[in-house]
């Protein structure tokens, strides 16, 4: 196996990109990504931290959730999870994120990179409530490139496709899963997980 470790030896694998693959690359939110963006209920939120080391995370809710403030800056409230805060973390040491927006249905994604802080503003809160509950902490993110994905990855894994679905049954539950994999002694039926999970959502 040849390992690749320049520039040059890797466009000359793959070639260059073609002028509008070139030329896709915004600077601002314009009225298509702010459309897909108004039509997300989930991304995925990429950080990078101290150590060198990728990290990319699931973010959902709502369609919209994620709100356009400005053509330069969107917000991204941080709903509850397991309190790791990996994310958050690596966003201290280095600000630098990317997002991939999908929407269900549609193949093409967009992809949103720019400079994240994490805000606790109470007049930002506010806008993001659920239940009468706020986040704790709002991201703001700096955009600095946006640009549409074409949708081959989406047409050869045909993810919204019905007939290819995974039945739940395939796996174990996560309980059983993390039983397992940290030798405990109980594990967490996948009923129980999700009354859980709804308890504790906002």
């Amino acid at each position: 196996m040849a390992q690749i470790t320049s520039v040059d030896d890797l466009r000359a694998l793959y070639g260059a990109p073609g002028e509008r693959s070139a030329r896709k690359q915004l600077a601002r939110l314009d009225r298509h990504a702010r459309t897909i963006i108004g039509l997300s209920p989930f991304c995925l939120l990429a950080t990078s931290g101290a150590d060198g080391l990728g990290d990319v995370t699931p973010r959902g809710d709502g369609p919209g959730f994620v709100a356009v403030m400005d053509d330069v800056t969107i917000a991204l409230p941080d709903r509850p999870g397991n309190n790791r805060l990996d994310s958050l973390l690596n966003i201290l040491e280095r600000p630098g994120v990317g997002l991939l927006f999908l929407v269900p249905g549609i193949d093409e994604t967009l992809r949103v990179n720019g400079s994240a802080e994490i805000r606790t503003d109470n007049e930002l809160l506010a806008r993001f409530p659920v239940g009468g509950k706020l986040p704790k902490s709002v991201l703001l993110i700096r955009v600095r490139e946006v640009y549409l994905h074409c949708a081959k990855a989406l047409m050869r894994s045909r993810l919204w496709d019905p007939a290819v679905q995974v039945d739940r049954d395939v796996l174990p539950s996560m309980g059983q899963m993390l039983k397992d994999q940290l030798d405990l002694p109980h594990g967490e039926s996948q009923d129980e997980m999700l009354e859980r999970y709804r308890a504790t959502m906002y």
